[in-house]
């Protein structure tokens, strides 16, 4: 399937690194403007750069989701000018994550910490952007959950309840939008090879034993889910949760 996004323009939170790189670099791939998004102004360049390279478009927004309203709605009117005016895919793929703990050790600012970015700057964000791809004509809107919002897992309270949440945004957000022409999907990603994992595969190894398929899932793979739910061959699929993990949460 070749799937073409030339004329649209995304924008990718977190994605500096990790999944959301890969997004950002499929995205760009595609023919997508995308702008490139997340805390460390270097490493963002440093996918800027990849994707030119490549023979795609990009641009660097440097924004702290977790700083509240202020700091989301000038990354919403900063993104759309980096793109010329507009964006037409929102991918809210940034995620806070948390270190595995019994719910009664997660410290209180700990919870409002995960809430500010994995929650509430998705929802402020498809807030602001939402309406204005109705206003252009329609969008797509895709959600980074986690299969942590889909099954139970021991001392991982926090980060799944911030994914169920963003998981049940979707179904929010897809009744609401979806007469406008904005379609709000999820990918929910299970174990995913990244830098930041490279190292503790014997924390992994537990999780990794319960995939059918018995592999971690790779960052492009993630990433091809989202382009196909960015695209015109998803186009009336609304509210969706698409796993990609191996068949993790099926078991």
């Amino acid at each position: 399937m070749d799937i073409r996004l030339d004329g649209r323009a995304a924008l990718v939170t977190g994605s500096s690194s990790g999944i959301g790189a890969a997004i950002a670099k499929g995205l760009a791939a595609s023919g997508a403007f995308v702008v490139v998004t997340g805390r460390d102004a270097q490493r963002g360049q440093g996918v800027v750069d990849a994707i030119t390279k490549d023979g795609g478009s990009a641009a660097l927004v440097v924004a702290d989701l977790g700083a509240g309203e202020p700091a989301i709605s000038a990354l919403a009117d900063e993104a759309a000018h980096a793109a010329g005016g507009h964006i037409d895919i929102l991918v809210n793929n940034a995620g806070r994550l948390t270190v595995p703990a019994p719910t009664a050790d997660v410290p209180a600012e700990s919870i409002m910490a995960s809430l500010a970015v994995n929650v509430a700057a998705p929802f402020l964000l498809t807030g602001t952007l939402a309406p204005r791809m109705a206003a252009h004509g329609g969008g797509a809107i895709v959600n980074v959950g986690s299969i942590n919002g889909l099954v139970g897992m021991p001392q991982s309270a926090l980060y799944s309840m911030t994914k169920a949440a963003l998981h049940s945004l979707t179904k929010s957000w897809a009744a609401e939008y979806a007469a406008s022409g904005v379609r709000v999907n999820t990918v929910a990603p299970g174990p995913t090879r990244v830098e930041w994992n490279e190292g503790i595969g014997d924390l992994l190894a537990p999780v990794l034993a319960r995939v059918p398929s018995h592999r971690m899932s790779e960052a492009h793979e993630i990433a091809d889910a989202v382009v196909f739910l960015s695209s015109e061959h998803a186009s009336h699929i609304h509210g969706a949760t698409l796993a990609v993990d191996g068949g993790f949460s099926a078991t």
